[in-house]
């Protein structure tokens, strides 16, 4: 969730029981992906192992590059886009409600789905349309797009 645009700055929530949320802690930083509808599967099966049973990236043939600044693992192929993250921490966020902060340092976004500040959810990039998490295995997926009109 954005929460600033100047400097660029992020609200997201990272159970506390996670190891994600341990390493997160422990580095001052993440890689935030933003997934396509095409890894759909992917981001139900990563997201329903830990790691602390061993490397998710290998074992589920993840290709990783580290990002730009922090040198964060960060997923180019099928993800909309990318954000490196530098962690602001909030203990009282933290705690009561898994909501941890961050400053954007970096970020790119793939061209056939964001282009000139804007994003184009298209039958031709329907492979790229962001997903959201429902719960369950279930998922909603950007598109259907509609313009609001100035009052």
């Amino acid at each position: 969730m954005p929460v600033e645009f100047r400097p660029p700055r992020i609200a997201v929530v990272i159970d506390k029981s996670t190891f994600t949320r341990e390493l997160v802690m422990a580095s001052g930083a993440f890689g935030l992906c933003i997934p396509g509808a095409g890894l759909a599967d992917l981001t139900y099966a990563v997201g329903n192992a830990s790691g602390r049973d061993g490397d998710k990236f290998s074992r589920y043939g993840i290709a990783v590059t580290p990002g730009p600044l922090l040198g964060m693992p960060i997923i180019e192929a099928g993800c909309a886009a990318w954000l490196e993250c530098r962690l602001i921490r909030e203990p009282h966020a933290e705690e009561a409600y898994d909501t941890c902060f961050a400053e954007v340092v970096a970020a790119a976004a793939d061209d056939r789905i964001f282009s000139r500040g804007h994003w184009s959810v298209r039958d031709d990039n329907e492979v790229l349309h962001t997903i959201h998490h429902l719960g369950g295995g279930h998922f909603a997926r950007a598109g259907d797009a509609i313009r609001a009109k100035s009052p």
